[in-house]
């Protein structure tokens, strides 16, 4: 077939940078996941230690929290994974090649229109000559660079100021606040 015709490694670049753009989106989320959760678990638990609601408002509270968590998972986590093994529609060639062009200018038109004449049915000589000197021009290019982990660690402060907050409340002799809210919202049935 024509594909096998094709300088492969191109596709091999390909395969490899929409990989590590999908841990990227797994380490991004992650972050995330853990910011966002801990802020709603704390919010959870002291909304309940200030106001002591009922059976049913620790039942609403309960539920939400679990609701809100299993959300933030799927958004965060399962989703970036099922797209990292290919279990779920990812990004395709044409749109890893317009994020790869926004960072390196110079591939920007070469790596889409390498993609557009790879898909040409019956090519020409001339078209396959095209082909094998774009791939060429693009060989040395490393994609997977135009991901960078490093700008993660932007979302780190969000995940560890609320992981500092839970940690001040136990260490200040107040742990009895979080387990005690906390009890209180799981064994939401239970009168207090």
């Amino acid at each position: 077939s024509l594909h096998d015709a094709l300088p492969i490694f191109i596709y091999d670049k390909l395969e490899s940078f929409i990989k590590k753009y999908y841990t990227n989106e797994l380490i991004k989320g992650s972050l995330l996941f853990i910011a966002i959760g801990l802020l709603y678990f704390i919010f959870t638990f002291l909304i309940e230690y200030v106001f002591w609601f009922s059976t049913s408002g620790r039942s609403i509270l309960f539920w939400s929290f679990v609701i809100i968590e299993c959300l933030l998972l799927f958004k965060f986590i399962v989703i970036p994974l099922f797209k990292l093994f290919k279990l779920q529609k990812g990004i395709n060639y044409e749109e890893a090649s317009v994020i790869i062009g926004n960072h390196f200018s110079d591939v920007k038109d070469k790596l889409l229109n390498f993609l557009q004449l790879s898909t040409v049915t019956q090519p020409s000589e001339l078209v396959l000559a095209s082909i094998d000197q774009k791939a060429e021009n693009l060989q040395p290019i490393p994609f997977s660079n135009a991901i960078n982990f490093k700008k993660n660690s932007r979302f780190l402060p969000y995940a560890i100021i609320p992981v500092l907050v839970i940690l001040f409340f136990y260490f200040s002799g107040n742990a009895d606040i979080v387990s005690n809210s906390f009890n209180r919202v799981v064994a939401y049935m239970q009168n207090f």
